[in-house]
């Protein structure tokens, strides 16, 4: 699959670069792993022009044999010895920054921690000794948020070193549309919703399924549930490293989410134990599950609902980690059968989710949520607010437009405004949003 979007993204990172000719610059790139982010570095920096050092899980001695490795090949140059240590490269590196300008990029950056945790303190040192006349473009990626933020943190030494931090996302739907749309898939929304369903806009999910030329809902699931697919183990890779020895309880607790036990005391009813702990640092620490309320009011326990927003962790808590058994039995087509049996369901909160996320691509509402009462009686899909203009939207969403209906959708709003007065003298606006809107 070709390369797509990331033009804003691609033009920050060359304004950097140029800066960086004249002074110093240290940029965070964050995001969850295969979004992109190699890529991104690749494209804007002209296929790879950079000293590019991956921090792998060896012993410090080894991986700086890897680097030393990097640096001769990419400069040219045989340096005396070895160097053994992280510190003394980079102070070699930065010294050599003074006198010429290049971009070093440090992958996996969060991985230090294991390697050698003393090496953020003496990359402080040696950036803000060198720094002012140091013509370096630093760039370092991290795919596991909680690391990252415990190594910026404001009390770790690289605290307020950065020039630039940003994260990047997913795939737009706009993308999306037109990665289809060059694929010759034309206008059709049930293959969009699929695709969005399964990957979320993740840009390694989605090379994934156009790579296969999988452009239907059957062809994806096929793809995707194989013995030969890479996601099988995926929540695993992505996650195990995150949760560590506690890993089966969060998995356990997300496989509950997933499959719509999405209140607290649904989850320990199964569970059979407290999970406050757990689902605090879902939300909190690890950025895997959010915590949703009723639009316009305060968080309580009462009416805290809990929601696996990536759309791929989402599938594949409510299915493949699931069916674990059927994928041992190597029993890949009841599965299939499983997925296409729940889908018309499951992909309901994915379609929600994607209205929710177009509207706020837009640029237009300040905030966006969605509401129901306490005693489940009344719920509207999405409610987007602009703040500036005072313009409320009620959205109900369906797959089916036939089923969209404006009259209950605005005795629901009444009985929002009713909850939440702060918003009465807000102008209403109403939108039934169906798969043909995609």
């Amino acid at each position: 699959m070709k390369f797509y979007d990331r033009e804003k993204e691609i033009l920050f990172l060359e304004e950097v670069q140029e800066k960086a000719k004249k002074r110093a610059c240290f940029t965070i790139l964050k995001g969850r792993r295969r979004v992109g982010k190699t890529s991104l570095l690749e494209k804007a920096y002209r296929g790879g022009d950079y000293l590019y050092f991956f921090v792998a899980r060896k012993n410090e001695a080894d991986l700086c044999l890897d680097f030393q490795a990097e640096v001769e090949r990419y400069f040219g140059i045989s340096l005396p010895g070895q160097i053994a240590t992280v510190e003394a490269l980079f102070r070699y590196l930065m010294e050599l920054s003074v006198r010429e300008h290049f971009t070093l990029v440090i992958d996996e950056f969060q991985e230090f921690l294991r390697v050698n945790p003393s090496i953020y303190s003496t990359m402080q040192r040696d950036w803000d000794l060198y720094k002012g006349k140091s013509r370096l473009n630093l760039v370092v990626c991290g795919s596991i948020n909680r690391l990252m933020e415990q190594i910026f943190a404001a009390d770790q030494p690289l605290y307020g070193r950065s020039t630039g931090d940003f994260r990047l996302n997913p795939f737009t739907t706009a993308t999306l549309k037109t990665i289809l749309k060059e694929h010759g898939v034309g206008r059709d929304p049930e293959t969009l919703l699929a695709l969005w369903t399964f990957t979320g806009g993740v840009a390694k999910y989605v090379e994934q399924l156009v790579d296969a030329a999988a452009f239907s809902l059957e062809d994806m699931v096929g793809s995707l549930i194989s013995e030969s697919s890479p996601i099988l183990n995926e929540g695993k890779v992505l996650l195990v490293e995150e949760f560590r020895k506690d890993y089966g309880t969060y998995f356990s607790i997300l496989s509950l989410i997933a499959s719509g036990r999405t209140s607290r005391s649904e989850i320990e009813n199964v569970i059979g134990s407290d999970v406050g702990g757990y689902l605090t640092k879902l939300c909190d620490d690890y950025s895997v599950v959010a915590k949703k309320t009723p639009f316009g009011s305060d968080a309580s326990r009462r009416n805290m609902l809990y929601q696996i927003d990536d759309c791929f962790l989402r599938f594949w808590f409510r299915f493949v980690y699931r069916y674990q058994s059927a994928l041992e039995l190597k029993a890949y087509d009841r599965l299939r059968s499983l997925i296409l049996r729940d889908y018309p369901v499951f992909s309901g909160i994915a379609l929600e989710q994607y209205f929710r996320m177009k509207l706020a691509e837009s640029g237009k509402w300040t905030a966006i949520g969605n509401w129901y009462d306490r005693k489940g009686e009344n719920e509207i899909d999405i409610v987007a607010v602009d703040d500036l203009e005072k313009r409320i939207l009620f959205a109900e969403v369906k797959r089916n437009p036939e089923k969209i209906n404006p009259q209950v959708l605005k005795t629901r709003a009444q009985a929002f405004l009713r909850a939440t007065p702060k918003y009465a003298d807000y102008v209403p606006a109403f939108a039934g949003y169906s798969i043909e809107d995609m």
